[in-house]
């Protein structure tokens, strides 16, 4: 026992070997990092490595570009602001699902990033398409697109009644969460967090006022 229990400790001197999972959250927490320090220009695959302790080669091995590395790294963020729902929570009635999906989660204090990326993007928007492209897929059409999801259960269940569930989508995202532009112009006007549940709450009793009775909404 004591002879497996050895074999299966790291030998001294030796770099502990990384799981696929643990080296991709190592190279994304390391992108944080460098973000947060030199902004868009100075996150390169080069400076995202030194900050790993990895090679540029590695980083290469789990992300084909810079591209595909924000990608997944807008995607971690998203689900910092939605978590999908599992089969259990899709079995709930519509408000309790949006709910769910949607609510805020400690969203001022962990806003500073996603604005400073929301920020770079639209100042490198026209040199970097494909970066913007990636940030409204990754970002606001995903958040969009789950919204959407619930709304055509909804209507399949007879829940509400929404001609256009892409459109009623777009409106609650924008309802329920502080305008961008508002707080890149003026960051201190980003709400604190009761107040954003606040404005949250409002949102989706509106909404579903809206779209739980009457003619199909356009």
């Amino acid at each position: 026992m004591a002879a497996e229990e050895d074999s299966e400790r790291p030998r001294r001197g030796r770099p502990v070997a990384l799981g696929a999972g643990e080296r991709r959250e190592r190279i994304l927490d390391a992108l944080a990092e460098v973000f947060r320090e030199s902004g868009m220009s100075g996150t390169t695959m080069a400076a995202v490595a030194r900050r790993a302790g990895m090679s540029k080669r590695t980083v290469y091995e789990v992300f084909d570009d810079r591209a595909a590395l924000f990608a997944a790294y807008l995607s971690r963020l998203r689900h910092e602001f939605v978590q999908p729902l599992d089969d259990a929570a899709r079995a709930l009635p519509l408000e309790e699902r949006l709910r769910r999906l949607l609510a805020p989660r400690a969203y001022a204090s962990s806003f500073d990033l996603p604005l400073a990326v929301l920020r770079a993007m639209i100042a490198e928007g026209p040199e970097r398409p494909d970066m913007a492209r990636t940030f409204l897929a990754e970002g606001p059409g995903a958040i969009r697109e789950l919204i959407r999801a619930e709304l055509d259960r909804a209507v399949a269940r007879g829940e509400a009644t929404i001609a256009d569930t892409g459109a009623a989508a777009a409106l609650l995202a924008d309802m329920i969460r502080p305008s961008p532009l508002d707080v890149l112009i003026d960051p201190a006007s980003l709400p604190g967090d009761a107040a954003i549940q606040a404005r949250f709450d409002l949102a989706i009793r509106v909404f579903l006022r809206g779209v739980a009775d009457g003619p199909a909404a356009t």
